[in-house]
């Protein structure tokens, strides 16, 4: 089976770049022995709508990165009529009514924002833009204690997999709860250690947290599993050189003068310098 994926990431906040990232999947069945006729034509039928299904979510992407959601759903509404129940036709329809509510401010398009949301979920848990989003929109109206708890489920359903405590730690680090956050990201860990998103946060965390030699220790392992990061990367040389500038500084720092016996200075004499 071939799969086909095209997605694209928009910035939701400044920290932890939460995002909402449109996605189609197209798969195609390979032709076994010789068939009939008709059911030759019944498969050519069914390719055909799965490559109407494909072209509608990839017009739908592009609309939406043009800015127009109301295109951009009237696709992915299509899309799902070709694949019933897809969590990913579900999601994009989820993420462009949560656009939409950002701009123009209707109550209603959270509503079905969030609805489509679930419809994804209930059918793919570990959809990972989805649990993001859902959380994302839930902390937008106030309601940071459903976030939490819907993450929080997530986890004990899915006790193997790390994402659920990186969403968790994404979510503490925005609150403020620098310390929880790391709590989640070291169970991700413990889950996964050789997971590079769960590394990067920790990072970031003890870098912003004034840890530079352990934010050091999580990057380097990190792009010793993924070399192609750059930004990471970066944030290693950046590192470097001020732990190299540090050290310089204080190998250049004057001796301190020795102390009187008593640990006290001297007083001057009426007699001194005469």
């Amino acid at each position: 089976m071939s799969r086909f994926r095209l997605s694209f990431l928009e910035k939701v906040n400044k920290d932890w770049s939460v995002s909402v990232r449109l996605r189609f999947t197209f798969g195609m069945q390979r032709i076994a022995p010789p068939l009939g006729y008709l059911q030759l034509l019944a498969l050519l039928v069914c390719a055909g709508c799965g490559w109407m299904a494909r072209n509608d979510n990839a017009d739908g992407v592009v609309l939406y990165q043009q800015g127009n959601y109301q295109g951009a759903v009237s696709h992915f509404q299509q899309a799902l009529v070709q694949h019933p129940g897809s969590p990913d036709c579900f999601y994009n329809l989820g993420a462009t009514y949560h656009q939409q509510a950002k701009l123009f401010g209707r109550p209603s398009d959270l509503q079905t924002a969030e609805q489509y949301y679930h419809l994804c979920l209930a059918r793919n848990l570990n959809h990972e833009a989805c649990q993001r989003g859902l959380a994302v929109l839930l902390v937008e109206q106030n309601r940071p204690a459903e976030a939490v708890a819907q993450l929080q489920n997530w986890a004990q359903q899915q006790p193997t997999n790390p994402s659920p405590q990186i969403e968790l730690g994404r979510l503490c680090q925005e609150h403020g709860d620098l310390r929880e956050a790391e709590n989640h990201l070291i169970d991700a860990l413990a889950i996964d250690p050789n997971n590079t998103r769960a590394l990067v946060a920790l990072g970031q965390i003890r870098e912003s947290s004034g840890e530079p030699s352990l934010a050091l220790a999580n990057y380097s392992r990190a792009i010793a599993i993924d070399p192609a990061q750059p930004t990471v990367a970066a944030k290693i040389a950046t590192l470097n050189a001020d732990a190299k500038a540090h050290a310089s500084r204080v190998a250049t720092l004057p001796s301190p003068s020795a102390p009187a016996a008593n640990g006290l200075a001297l007083p001057a004499t009426e007699n001194a310098g005469r």
